[in-house]
This record gives structure tokens, C-alpha cells and sequence, in this order.
């Protein structure tokens, strides 16, 4: 079975590969050094340090597996060349809540890079997913589980994320 591609903006794609060069140069030798000298202190089946410094590691490991995981397979959507007579992945779109009279802004990125707090949103969410290839001037309608939510596209600019 073939591999989902993650998709990531050129910023997301720099985040992922500085965390992980972090994780693999500096994390790993610093949690080396607490397991070393945890040991140094004795009886390991009581030691509270070891204990943290061993689930300290099998975090590390895990974050770097998945974050290799992801790296491998990676489509990275350059923002220079998005398109910005439609919604895609890589632009920012402002948004008008017809129900709330609002406006919103919503940065369209990879599932992977996703943040809501932030307006960072999948392209593979329901909101994302309706508004992908949505024009300005658009209205887009939206299921959720509170009932259907209708967004007016105002404008699709490049990202700043």
C-alpha cells in the first residue's frame, strides 16, 4: 500500500527539518547524559531520574520517526508559485461568516502542519476541503455537526505562515 504524501508549505517543510536536526544532534545527547548519570547513581530499579530519562528518550525516538516518516514522503507546496485565482494549498484566504457576519482569516495548509489556534487549517478538513478550489466572491457551504455554515471568499492572497 502506497503512502499517504504529506503535503507542507516551504516554511512547514524548514520547521519539520530544523525539529528533527534538534531532536537527532542535541536532544539525543542530552538525554544520553541524564540516562549516564542516573546510572551513576546506583540501583536503577528505584531510580526516579532513570525512569524519566528512558521515557524521555522513547519520546525523542518516537517524535523523530514520525517526523522522518513524514520528511520521506513530502510534497512541498512552494508558495511563490500558488495560484491565486483559487483556493489552494499554501495561500491565505479571508473569509465572511454570512451566519455571524464576520470575517475570518484562514491560512490552507497539509494536514500535517495544521494548527487551528493559529488559522491554520487542513486542506483536508471540512472546511479546507470545501473551500479548495473556490474563487473570490464564492460562497461555500459547509456540513458540520452544528449544520451548515456558509463562507463568502473575500480574497486568496499568498501565505506569510
Amino acid at each position: 500500500m502506497e503512502e499517504k504524501k504529506s503535503v507542507l508549505t516551504y516554511a512547514g517543510l524548514k520547521r519539520y527539518e530544523d525539529e528533527l536536526h534538534q531532536l537527532k544532534v542535541v536532544r539525543r545527547k542530552e538525554v544520553a547524559e541524564k540516562i549516564k548519570e542516573a546510572r551513576e547513581q546506583g540501583d536503577l530499579s528505584e531510580n526516579a531520574e532513570y525512569d524519566a530519562a528512558k521515557d524521555e528518550q522513547r519520546d525523542i525516538e518516537a517524535r523523530i520517526e514520525e517526523l522522518e516518516k513524514i520528511l520521506k514522503n513530502v510534497e512541498v507546496v512552494v508558495e511563490e508559485e500558488v495560484t491565486l485565482d483559487k483556493v489552494s494549498v499554501g495561500c491565505k484566504v479571508k473569509l465572511h461568516d454570512v451566519e455571524y457576519d464576520e470575517d475570518l482569516e484562514y491560512w490552507i495548509v497539509g494536514s500535517s502542519e495544521s494548527n487551528s489556534l493559529k488559522g491554520k487549517i487542513s486542506n483536508e478538513s471540512p472546511v479546507g476541503r470545501a473551500l479548495m478550489g473556490a474563487r473570490v466572491g464564492d460562497t461555500v457551504k459547509v456540513d458540520t455537526q452544528a449544520g451548515t455554515i456558509a463562507y463568502k471568499v473575500l480574497s486568496i492572497d499568498r501565505s506569510d505562515v
